[in-house]
Parts: structure tokens; sequence; C-alpha cells
């Protein structure tokens, strides 16, 4: 007898349909907070930074704090601008090759451990936040956090998975190595509190309240309160303390690296698959990786092989491994390098790529960096991969920690999604004072002398963190984005093809079972290396599984591989708006 669909068809959770506004973050009142600022007449720019606001008071142990950074990609229906945007803090002026070295270091480390406080970096997610109002946003600062300042200070209820992610050795280690740490806020004696009882955060709370005290101070208009309220975060009181507190622990963060910081706007990095143009984030991040990808496999029939076929991962899986050589080789902030980034997205260097892939047998290791400066407008020299100094690691590594993403559009026309990360409570000094932790994205950068990913003062880290618009015909129509660390990119292509290829809607899309290579350097420290490893989650069957063996691919199974994925969809026929949630973990869309 045929199993019965659920009544909401082949997915375990419902498609949100909306004509009005749609939102999806990684926690029902995360979604909740942004859906408010929706109700009361924000756009979708406003509600998403009351969500991201949000998320660092519900979500701390998805890897986010608001002392960390964010990345974003936008659409603005009324000036017609689709842009990428920075909120990626960058290396303290202290940050050089030197200074690590000194240290008697060959990389960069970050927690749990002593040296934790070495990898700090300027806080970046909250200018973002703040200039994403600015130019795009209608409401005040006040109107924004009304909520989250609430929800600090009388709490909220403890949840399942935010109690699983507490419940980590390495919390309490760091905690140990930093005391208190996290464990007087979010532990009862030392010990974990049960599902339902409140976490209250009023310090985190009053540092909120403090930016919208600033903003009530200037008498000017909109723009010069929420001036105000950044000068506070990034020049004032808050700026200072943060320094304080990140000092007394070692770290080399000063007070003129944050007065000198601020978000950067730009065009996004286009290449299409199909009738579709993609859009993402420069060689900042490993964004490009997905548009590399992509031209690869469009020398392949993907379709004709069946969709999470073993011949299906196998072509997918090496042509990431391609893309991962280029990445190691090549990526960097391109404020600082040279960067043939028209090359490593031209299509003819795609063809090239994929002409090396053995549809017979998997690639055992990563493959070499290929030559994207012959199909460049600039100019510069192939180099080898960078292989990190510790590539025998003995236990598999597990993304089971990914951050948190949030998406939202409105019936106005606009969409904007961003994937706000950094500061885990496992890796990152917590400072109950503030209420939160700073970021540790410094250990992405490497101590290569003339790498593009070298680290330099001022300089962004090559992140893991992407997201995606995608247009049809020329008109935006989705956004896509999915935590993970280096499963990210290849999640979010994977999510593309569910839609674009397989036409599944949001939630088949987020919800069908997911794969990824490990074969590249880990992006977080230690960089371990895991040649040839394939991870597979739960939904694939063991004869795909001996195939995939079979073809070379060294299995391991992984609860996730990127968690909190989501697409939102725009229809451009009737402009019905639609998105799901991710099962994976505590995800919630909201429509009207």
């Amino acid at each position: 007898m045929k199993e019965k669909e659920s009544i909401w068809g082949s997915t375990g959770r419902p498609v949100i349909h909306a004509k009005q506004g749609i939102i999806s973050s990684g926690h029902y009142l995360t979604s909740m907070v942004g859906m408010q600022i929706l109700l009361k007449g924000g756009n979708a720019f406003d509600a998403l930074v009351a969500a991201g606001f949000a998320a660092a008071v519900f979500e701390p142990t998805a890897s986010y704090s608001l002392g960390a950074e964010g990345v974003f990609m936008l659409y603005d229906a009324n000036s017609g601008d689709l842009l990428s945007l920075s909120g990626q803090g960058c290396a303290p002026t202290k940050a050089t090759i030197d200074f690590y070295k000194s240290q008697n270091l060959d990389c960069i480390p970050k927690g749990p451990g002593p040296l934790g406080h070495l990898a700090i970096t300027v806080p970046g997610v909250v200018d973002a936040y703040i200039s994403l109002l600015e130019r795009y946003g209608t409401k005040k600062l006040s109107d924004i956090l009304e909520s989250v300042i609430y929800y600090a200070n009388s709490g909220f209820p403890f949840y399942e998975y935010m109690l699983h992610r507490l419940d980590l050795e390495k919390i309490g280690e760091q905690s140990r190595n930093f005391p208190p740490g996290c464990m007087e806020i979010f532990f009862r004696n030392g010990t974990l509190a049960q599902p339902g009882t409140l976490l209250v955060q009023k310090s985190l709370g009053n540092t909120l309240r403090k930016l919208v005290e600033a903003e009530s101070r200037d008498q000017g208009n909109r723009q010069a309160g929420l001036k105000a309220a950044r000068d506070l975060f990034y020049r004032g009181e808050i700026a200072k303390s943060i320094i304080d507190y990140a000092q007394s622990v070692g770290s080399i963060l000063s007070l003129e690296d944050l007065e000198n910081y601020h978000a950067k706007f730009d065009q996004p990095i286009r290449s299409t698959f199909g009738r579709y143009e993609i859009c993402g984030h420069s060689t900042w991040s490993q964004s490009t990786v997905l548009m590399q990808t992509l031209n690869i496999l469009e020398r392949f029939d993907l379709k004709s092989m069946g969709h999470n076929s073993p011949h299906y991962i196998h072509t997918i899986v090496e042509a990431f491994k391609l893309a991962f050589a280029d990445r190691a080789a090549y990526y960097g902030d391109p404020d600082f390098s040279t960067i043939p980034i028209d090359g490593l997205i031209a299509k003819d260097y795609g063809a090239e790529r994929a002409a090396l892939i053995d549809k017979n047998r998997a690639y055992p290791e990563l493959p070499p960096a290929g030559n994207p400066w012959f199909f460049s407008l600039h100019e510069g020299k192939q180099v080898s991969n960078s292989m990190p100094p510790h590539t025998n690691p003995t236990e598999q590594n597990d993304h089971q920690h990914g951050t948190t993403h949030i998406a939202v559009m409105d019936e106005r026309g606009n969409m904007v999604c961003a994937t706000p990360s950094g500061g885990a409570l496992a890796d990152a000094v917590f400072f109950p004072e503030l209420g939160c932790t700073l970021s540790t994205r410094i250990e992405m950068f490497n101590l290569e002398n003339d790498h593009p990913n070298m680290v330099e003062p001022g300089k962004r880290p090559r992140t893991t963190l992407v997201n995606y618009i995608v247009l049809n015909e020329g008109k935006p129509e989705m956004t896509i984005g999915c935590p993970g660390g280096d499963h990210q990119s290849q999640a979010c292509l994977q999510l593309i093809l569910n839609t674009l290829l397989f036409k599944m809607n949001p939630q088949e899309a987020v919800e069908a079972a997911r794969f990824g290579t490990d074969s590249m350097p880990d992006s977080f420290y230690p960089h371990d290396y895991f040649a040839g490893q394939l991870a597979l989650e739960k939904g694939f069957s063991a004869e795909t599984e001996v195939s995939l063996k079979a073809l070379g691919h060294k299995i391991v199974h992984k609860e996730v591989c990127g968690m909190g994925a989501t697409v939102a969809r725009r229809d451009p026929d009737t402009g019905m708006l639609s998105t799901g949630a991710d099962h994976r973990r505590s995800c919630y869309a909201i429509g009207w």
C-alpha cells in the first residue's frame, strides 16, 4: 500500500503563502518580531533589521552574537538597487603576520582555549543594520528595538535546540578559560535549565537600550538619530566598554579599529544558469564558489541523472572540489588584492574545469587550482593551493553548530536576506557586562605572505558566510541562504538546483536531503583537511551510498549538511510570496 502523504503534501511543514509580507528565520520569536514591524507599516528592510537584532537575543547558541558580523543581499523596488552588503568585521590594526608569528603561531587560533582572544574581529553587524535602515528603512531604531529589548529584559523560554547546543563541554571549557563566561546567564548554578523556563539577558538589554537612548537624545531627523546610535556603538560609551573588556583579556582590538569601521554596500558578483541570473558576494566571502560550480555543472545533464542519484551527487561534488581548490588559492578581500574574479566565473573557464571531472572516479583529495588569470582582464600568476598546517585530523568535523539566516519580502516588491554570524559561545569570549561575545572570524585568515587571504590590518577575512538573490529573466525572484560553515555554498547550490531544475517549492527544496564534500581545508581553526570525505544526511538509500563508495568517495554520516536553510520566492506573474522553514532546527516562517 502506498504510504499516505501528510496533509501538507510531501513535506513535513507547510509552504507559507502570503500577499503582503513573509519572513523566515531561525526561531519563531525572531520571525514574530520582524512580522510585527511589517504589520506596523514597516518595509522588508525594517523587518529584517528588527529580526536581526532579535536573533541576537533569541538565538545566541546559533553561533551569532550582537558583537559579530553579517552578510546581506537586497533588492529595493523603489530605486531598483540590487546590492551586496558586507557587515563582515575586519582585522584590527595590530593584526599582522609578524604579530601572530611573534606569538609562535602558524595559524590564528580561536577557542576553546586560552588564546581565543587573539582572533577577535571588529564587530560589523550593528553598523550593517544601521546602514540598511539609513538607506532603505523607514522606522526609527526605537521602533525596531522595542520588542527586542522587552524580551531581553523580561525573558523568553529556553527551547530544546538552545539547550542541546548549551550542553557542550566546549562551552564550559571556554567559560573556565575566561571566567565567568556565559555560565551565570545561560545556566542555573552550573546546570542546564529546563525547557520553558525563562532566559533573562539584562546586560544585553541594557546595551540595546543605550542605542535607543542615544537616538532619542538627538533632536534631529530619523537619520540623525540613527547616526547617534551608531556613534555610541563605534565611538562612544559602548565602544569604550567593548575595548575595555576585550583588552582586559589580551585582545589587540582598539578604539581606533571601531571608529574606522564601516559596513560596505557593493555591486554583487553575477553569473547565469540557464535563463536565471545568480547574484552573490565577492571573494571576501566564499559566495563565488557557487557560481564557479554552476558554470562547471552547465556542461552536464543533471536533470537526466535524477535528483540525488549517485551520478548526480558525484558530479556536483567533483565540481565543488574544483571550485574549492580555487577558493584556497585565489579568494580574499578584493579591496586588498587583485583577484581574477572575472576569470573565476568565466564560462570558458568553467568548461575547462568541467573537462577534468572523471565520471567514474572521485578525485581523492583537493585537486590542483586552475589558472583563472588566463580568462581574466587582470594580470597575475597561477598559484598552488593554500594547504593548512593541520591535515591529519583524528575525528571528522561536523557542522551542527550552524549560525542563522533571515529572509524577508514585502508587498512593495522589496526583498532582503541576511546571514548574521560569529561569536559562538564555545569559541569566543563572553563578556557578561555586554551580554554578548565578540566574533573570532580572524581565524579564517592565513599567515602566508602574498596570499590574497593573508591577515592584514583593516582587511576582511574570507568568510564562509553567503546568501544569494536569483533573477528570472532580469526580475528578482528568490533569495537563498543556508548556514553551515564550508557547507553553506554547497547547500545553497542544492537549494538552487532543487528549485530551478527540479521545480520544488520552497519547503520541498529546504527539506530535501543534502550532502557536502569536506575534501578541502576547513575554513575554521585548526583548518583540518578531510581528503575525499563526502558527508550524507539521512534520506539517502543504502544503494546510493554503496555506489558512491564504489566511485571512491569516503562516506560519513552527518546530522546536517547545513541547517537553517531558507528559500523565499516572489511569483513573477502573480506577485504572491512564498517561503518555508528548515526542519533541521527551530526555524519558523510567517506570512500575512
